[in-house]
């Protein structure tokens, strides 16, 4: 990958670093398609068990996507659909990933960095943190996914609130209205994702995995009619696995679990 975008790994932990300090770790067109693979590559590597997604420096996640490129790639209504085909492969990408994933926020989170934020599982949002859609500003718009990525977290009148104001809210307005999970002290963010990080790595892989394609069932279908044969058995796979019986011998023994993800 290039050095926009930065990968580390700790144990069964990796981190997606966006790396462009200088420009609010603005996210470019290739940026985009460059998340897509990673998204992927991490989702199939059998030693990562959770992504952190997080921006360089302590001044932004991410102001967005760059503005500067948008001359080139968003010009017009024909750019514009090949650029969404890049946006929305990367959030698709994120949000189909099986693995636990959290996003760490530190300052401006707004445009298309909060839209990543809203494809990850969980967020945690230090005090400095700044969240807003501010895109009425450039007369554009979101599209149906982000918009209904949005919409599950918050609901539909905090959503159009930050639309149609274009204004930014602060870490603790955030947390009101559910778009963050939890807001910590500045000096204590990163310990506070990483502690969490790991708590999930000790948790069966296969119930996080499962648990998100329920979800996304449930958002896309909310009556649930007309399930698969495989949705229907889903939440039953859990018994036919050595993970569940692990899980239960460890119970009875009173020990911690290992579970090894089948």
């Amino acid at each position: 990958m290039s050095e926009s975008i930065l990968i580390e790994r700790e144990g069964q932990i990796a981190t997606v670093i966006l790396n462009r300090p200088q420009q609010r770790n603005a996210i470019t067109f290739e940026m985009w398609r460059q998340l897509q693979t990673i998204a992927r590559t991490l989702d199939a590597d059998p030693e990562v068990r959770v992504v952190v997604f997080r921006g360089a420096g302590e001044a932004a996640f991410s102001a967005g996507a760059d503005i500067s490129e948008f001359e080139t790639r968003r010009n017009n209504s024909a750019l514009g659909r090949a650029y969404a085909a890049e946006f929305d492969g990367a959030l698709d990408a994120v949000a189909a990933m099986g693995k636990p994933t959290i996003s760490m926020i530190r300052g401006f989170c707004v445009g298309g960095g909060l839209e990543l934020t809203t494809a990850t599982d969980l967020r945690l949002a230090a005090e400095d943190a700044r969240f807003g859609v501010p895109i009425a500003q450039l007369g554009i718009l979101v599209g149906y996914k982000e918009m209904r990525r949005l919409v599950a977290l918050v609901g539909p009148g905090p959503a159009m609130d930050l639309l149609l104001t274009a204004r930014l809210i602060d870490a603790a307005h955030a947390l009101r209205i559910g778009l963050i999970s939890e807001l910590v002290r500045t000096e204590e963010l990163e310990r506070r994702t990483y502690d969490l990080a790991r708590r999930l790595c000790a948790l069966a892989p296969l119930s996080a995995r499962w648990h998100k394609q329920i979800l996304q069932t449930v958002l896309t279908n909310p009556g649930l009619a007309g399930l698969s044969p495989d949705e229907e058995a889903l939440p039953f796979a859990c018994f036919d696995t050595a993970d569940f019986q692990e899980g239960r011998q460890a119970f009875l023994e009173k020990r911690a679990p290992s579970f090894q993800g089948r």
